[in-house]
């Protein structure tokens, strides 16, 4: 009884796993050649034997106005002071230092959405003279060192130019994803107690030229219901000389930047010098209910982490083009399209538009035309450019070195058609995991040191130890082909500092599950538990099987969902999956599986069926699901993120689906649910 009752303890507390382990693909000698890490050694340098002074190797990358004295401060763990005593600022790091050797480079290329408006590169002499002009606005308006700016922008130059403006003043930018809604914005206004908010008239998306600036508005009246009043909207406008926006111009509250700059054209502004542990930016992460939560990052930490992963794993270059198809108000876009990039003196794309407008093409055009040869994207946009075959690709003549994937784990079948189809088989691929909370990558193979296996993120980077826990403590080892919760045993420099205003909020969620000893200044009693299930394969490789809270409890066996959705994508005809959990009276839970097909493909009782028996091949029957239902498209934010809890709302007949105005497809929710209600 006693062994009975410690197996089920034991499939409770532990995920299972049954993907079978890949082949390995080895980077080109070529890509070898000119990699920027070869040295196996660093490894070593980053043991936990040289933890934490193993990173200043990664500060040594940016210019410091004064070193620092304590390399990490744990006296308020667990919430860690890096580079204590140092004076930097991030502008500086980003601009001003490039313009001895790169002042005529490009340091930004915007790319519109309309292909017949040209790409505009941004030199960092051009860089450098807008940056300085605006950040004299933002000053002569009264802003200065910790006081918060949201910006509420489309992807544009000028969103860079804002995020460095406010940096040269030590101004903390919180930015909003620009497919958020006013209200959301006007949330994360109340919570950072912002005064000023810099938003865009409007933007081309899907070939419309959208109302932006009425967020805006909708933003200021949400953050003064909640007691924050809005002084200054600033507007950048799209399009020269013309107001894209029906939304009036409020008197003595809403300034157009362009007419504003021509008082300060030519203006310098010296950066300010800031204390390392001072707070850079706020970045809230997605998909959060109730109270916005906000992850407070640093300066110098941050911004050497970033500088020293954009360098290594990402392997930018400044004579590469370098484009990540995220978005800035993500973190990804933060790290690896602003900051670590141009700390680099590299060249980075923006791209206004989506990679299937005006067809699947454009994202290979944009890489022929720019000459790009490092691409980042996500799986989801990977999958959603998988829909339309291999065709597209193959038509353009592009040349990629390096390619990246983030956001969410790859499928084993979606990472090769990467690797085959878009790297044309001479691309490195680095699959990274990280978070938002993280500041950059924490799990990648080193590119031109270790081979690639696909649906695997790999061995940690340098300087970060992971450790699998069970739910009872319990370390899980390598090789065990079980999963657990992943955690990280040391703290790093790219990690948030707390969150903005909620430290206990902060601990409880990060810190306080397997803390050691809650009184403890050590470091070492304070593992970080991500929130993500995963597993260590005997290679010492991590596969990622996504968030906890994404893990299906069936008659007490734990399946990961993204290795569900896995299974469906060996089935030809799917382009897109996802997988959610519906309540059963007799098991607790049952998979439900939404299918999104290719182009040329129509729905079919024999396709169900496929989906159906390629899970109960590769795991068994236990995942078989309750029902496949093949659906038009999946409901998808504006970064093209499958919204699974709208699914999960739609599986178990609650009415409370969200807001999903602010989706990409709003009308398909309604699709689904009829679907759903009439199976």
């Amino acid at each position: 009884m006693a062994s009975q009752r410690e197996s089920v303890e034991a499939s409770e507390s532990e995920v299972a796993v049954h993907w079978k382990e890949e082949e390995y693909f080895y980077p080109p000698r070529d890509f070898i050649a000119q990699a920027n890490m070869t040295d196996e050694k660093i490894y070593e340098r980053f043991s936990l034997d040289n933890f934490p002074d193993c990173f200043k190797e990664y500060a040594d990358l940016l210019d410091w106005y004064q070193s620092w004295h304590t390399t990490l401060d744990t006296s308020d763990a667990p919430c860690w002071k890096w580079f204590v005593g140092g004076k930097i600022n991030a502008c500086y790091n980003c601009v001003d230092r490039h313009l001895a050797k790169h002042r005529n480079k490009a340091a930004l290329i915007f790319v519109p959405e309309p292909e017949e408006e040209p790409p505009v590169a941004l030199t960092y002499q051009e860089l450098f003279v807008r940056v300085n002009e605006f950040a004299a606005l933002l000053d002569f308006v009264g802003l200065k060192a910790g006081d918060r700016v949201t910006i509420h922008m489309p992807m544009v130059s000028e969103l860079p130019i804002t995020m460095l403006a406010c940096a040269r003043l030590g101004v903390i930018h919180s930015v909003v994803f620009g497919g958020f809604s006013g209200h959301a914005c006007g949330d994360r206004v109340a919570d950072s107690k912002s005064h000023v908010i810099v938003t865009m008239d409007g933007y081309y998306r899907n070939g419309q030229l959208l109302d932006h600036k009425s967020k805006a508005d909708a933003a200021v009246n949400v953050a003064e219901e909640a007691g924050q009043k809005v002084d200054k909207v600033f507007v950048w406008r799209r399009l020269p000389g013309k107001y894209s926006s029906e939304s009036p111009m409020v008197d003595g509250r809403d300034f157009f930047i362009d007419d504003l700059l021509r008082e300060f054209r030519g203006k310098r502004v010296d950066p300010v010098v800031m204390p390392a542990e001072g707070i850079l930016f706020l970045m809230y992460t997605s998909g959060t209910t109730g109270k916005p939560k906000a992850a407070q990052h640093s300066i110098g930490g941050y911004l050497s982490y970033v500088t020293g992963t954009s360098k290594y794993i990402q392997d930018i270059h400044p004579e590469d083009v370098y484009w990540c198809m995220a978005d800035i108000g993500w973190i990804t876009g933060h790290s690896y399209i602003v900051y670590g990039p141009l700390a680099l003196g590299g060249t980075s794309v923006v791209f206004e538009g989506v990679p299937t407008y005006p067809d699947a093409g454009r994202p290979w055009r944009i890489a022929e035309r720019l000459n790009v040869n490092i691409l980042h994207t996500a799986p989801t946009a990977i999958r959603g450019l998988r829909k339309f075959g291999p065709d597209e690709p193959a038509k353009y003549n592009y040349h990629f070195k390096h390619m990246t994937t983030v956001g969410e784990p790859i499928e084993p079948e979606v990472w090769k058609w990467y690797y085959h189809y878009v790297g044309k088989g001479k691309a490195v691929i680095v699959d990274t995991w990280w978070q938002t909370e993280n500041g950059g990558f924490l799990c990648s193979t080193m590119p031109a040191i270790h081979p690639m296996k696909p649906g695997s993120a790999g061995p940690p980077v340098p300087g970060i130890h992971p450790v699998i826990y069970d739910e009872q403590g319990k370390e899980l080892p390598a090789g065990s082909n079980k999963a657990g919760n992943i955690c990280i045993r040391n703290p790093w420099p790219g990690a948030f500092q707390t969150l903005w205003g909620d430290r206990d909020r902060y601990v409880g969620t990060y810190y306080s599950k397997y803390c050691k000893n809650k009184d403890s200044k050590d470091w070492r009693d304070w593992p970080y538990l991500a929130g993500d299930a995963a597993m260590q394969a005997a290679d010492g490789y991590y596969r990622i099987l996504g968030r906890v809270d994404d893990v299906i409890n069936v008659a007490g066996h734990r399946l990961g969902t993204k290795e569900i959705e896995s299974c469906c994508l060996q089935v030809p005809e799917v382009a897109e999956a996802a997988v959610v959990a519906r309540k059963d009276d007799m098991k607790g839970k049952v998979p439900d599986v939404y299918v999104a097909l290719s182009p040329g493909f129509q729905p079919s009782e024999a396709i169900k069926q496929a989906v159906k028996k390629a899970i109960e091949d590769s795991i068994g029957k236990i995942a078989s699901p309750s029902h496949v239902y093949l659906v038009p498209d999946m409901p998808k934010t504006r970064s093209g993120k499958i919204m699974r809890r709208v699914l999960s709302a739609l599986s178990n007949d609650s009415d409370n689906v969200g807001d999903v105005t602010t989706l990409m497809n709003p009308e398909v929710v309604e699709q689904i649910r009829q679907m759903v209600a009439t199976s």
